[in-house]
């Protein structure tokens, strides 16, 4: 039987890996051993995944984080390097843009390894965001580039990659597929909204996280004083970040939202379910806003999903806390239709197909 190790360390890769390992584990086709790279640690940012979403627990925690970005993914190439000698898979599978998406990477092509890079393609345009650099180098060094959108698949070609010795593969969102699956558990399963004695359509939903952002206390000002205008007219929910936390304490820094401690996935789903609309600088949570039929103001100066943008179902506020507010006020006046399908369906078993054509 062929083996695949799969690498995550963030909690959009839990929610991703659920997808995937789910059709591994039914088919039974291929053996499937999960690597935790221990970047996201905290209980309510780990932990609560695995157990709530029915994930197998991982074969290896490696417990890295609270470093800088060049000592977590040196350590992280280190130790994942070790694993993949002694488990000799046939294909390392990484996710996203994170550190452990890198090392992962990084790791298995150095041991000839191949590697299959699921939500490829995607790019900020933004050099000073780690991330992008994370994408970037894994995209160039993986065997397998499976795009969640035709856009994905443009910018690789822009970049040459006709010439690369790889497969690319278009095959939608993933994070589609985990939200059709969970979102009926969630609501039989989450009493987060009569918890914090929450109305349907009557708070907003926040979350800032982006190092881009916590690192520069004028844009965090910034952010945050556009929630606090858009919180004199609606409520504010925000399941504030460690990084985001941490950064507030130290500067003595306090603003007039509701803060809440991070969520397992059944919360969030249910908080987007029932939210107005969502502010945030994280890229995942800017598709699922649209999968739950939420707009979406982006905090950052640019996003990867640009079809979001496009399709007017999210606008790119920056950290302008008048066009934030504005745009709050803005998307109160509007409805657009959300059935479009602008990241596909069945994802999960296009991307299983895609790894069974390279194994």
């Amino acid at each position: 039987m062929k083996k695949i190790v799969t690498i995550v360390g963030a909690r959009p890769q839990f929610i991703k890996a659920a997808v995937l390992s789910r059709i591994i584990a039914e088919n039974k086709e291929v053996e499937e051993v999960l690597v935790h790279t221990g970047q996201h640690f905290d209980a309510n940012m780990s932990a609560v995944f695995f157990d709530e979403m029915k994930i197998p627990k991982p074969a290896y925690n490696l417990g890295i984080n609270t470093m800088n970005h060049g000592a977590m993914t040196g350590l992280m190439l280190q130790k994942i390097e070790e694993i993949l000698v002694d488990e000799n898979p046939d294909l390392v599978v990484v996710y996203g843009d994170t550190n452990s998406t890198l090392a992962g990477a990084l790791a298995a092509k150095k041991l000839h390894i191949k590697v299959a890079h699921i939500e490829a393609g995607l790019r900020s345009f933004n050099n000073n965001m780690p991330e992008e650099i994370n994408r970037i180098l894994t995209d160039r060094i993986s065997d397998l580039l499976i795009c969640p959108t035709k856009n994905a698949i443009k910018n690789l070609n822009h970049e040459g990659f006709d010439n690369v010795d790889c497969k690319i593969a278009q095959s939608g969102d993933i994070m589609k597929d985990a939200v059709d699956f969970y979102s009926k558990i969630a609501s039989e399963k989450s009493t987060i909204i009569s918890d914090l004695h929450l109305k349907t359509n009557n708070f907003v939903l926040a979350t800032i996280h982006r190092q881009e952002n916590t690192d520069s206390l004028e844009k965090l000002k910034a952010i945050f004083k556009g929630l606090e205008g858009i919180n004199q007219k609606m409520k504010v929910i925000m399941p504030i970040h460690p990084r985001t936390k941490a950064i507030l304490e130290k500067n003595k820094l306090k603003f007039n939202i509701t803060f809440i401690e991070p969520v397992g996935y059944f919360d969030m789903l249910q908080l987007l379910n029932n939210c107005n609309l969502v502010v945030t600088d994280s890229g995942g949570l800017q598709k699922e806003a649209f999968y739950n039929k939420k707009y979406c103001i982006i905090a950052r100066e640019e996003t990867e999903w640009v079809e979001l943008v496009e399709n007017n179902f999210a606008v790119v506020c920056g950290t302008d806390s008048k066009k934030i507010i504005n745009t709050f006020e803005a998307f109160q006046k509007v409805s657009l239709d959300f059935s479009k399908a602008l990241f596909g369906e069945n994802v999960g078993v296009k991307i299983y197909k895609e790894i069974l054509s390279i194994l």
